[in-house]
């Protein structure tokens, strides 16, 4: 009876430790934002573009080069989004569209980047200074990678497209004077 009692009590001692230790989504989910991070992608928890109360979601933010702003665009996984909004690919509507239409290979890059996306991506933001894909992180670090290796690409297509040029303008070096000047 006596170790009966002992066990209850380690027991006891030890369960609360259990209930602390992470499950196994959240230790996958903690080895993708540390694989996600070490590849150069920035990763933060913050509330989503959606329009239902502010959810967090985990943003990952492909970053445009300084001197190269992207276009201001967002795009919104269908069941999400309105009927009212334009269709932009299949499965997917324009919430904001760029100002300035994406050239064809810009356009080609977003949309196979689209059909790549898992189920759980919900929004896909362009802003000057990155490219953000908002979700619930459902990959594994493989999948991930095959994922990544697409945002590069797209990021290279818009960089140097922004919406507004005119307001990047005085980021830019200056230029030396011609020889005719």
């Amino acid at each position: 009876m006596l170790w009966l009692i002992i066990l209850l009590v380690v027991g006891l001692v030890f369960a609360p430790a259990m209930w602390l230790r992470p499950s196994r989504r959240q230790q996958r989910v903690m080895g993708l934002r540390e694989y996600a991070r070490e590849l150069g992608v920035a990763v933060r928890i913050e509330s989503s573009p959606l329009h239902d109360g502010g959810e967090t979601l985990p943003a990952y933010r492909w970053r445009y080069p300084p001197q190269q702003p992207g276009p201001d665009f967002l795009v919104v996984r269908e069941a999400l989004a309105s009927e009212s909004l334009k269709a932009c690919q299949p499965g997917w509507r324009w919430r904001v569209e760029p100002l300035r239409a994406l050239p064809g290979d810009a356009t080609s890059q977003l949309a196979a980047l689209l059909e790549a996306l898992p189920e759980d991506a919900v929004v896909v933001e362009s802003s000057a200074a990155c490219l953000t894909l908002w979700w619930d992180e459902s990959l594994s670090c493989e999948a991930f990678t095959r994922l990544e290796a697409r945002m590069p690409r797209l990021v290279q297509e818009l960089a140097g497209r922004p919406d507004y040029p005119g307001a990047h303008s005085r980021l830019r070096a200056p230029r030396a004077p011609s020889a005719g000047s």
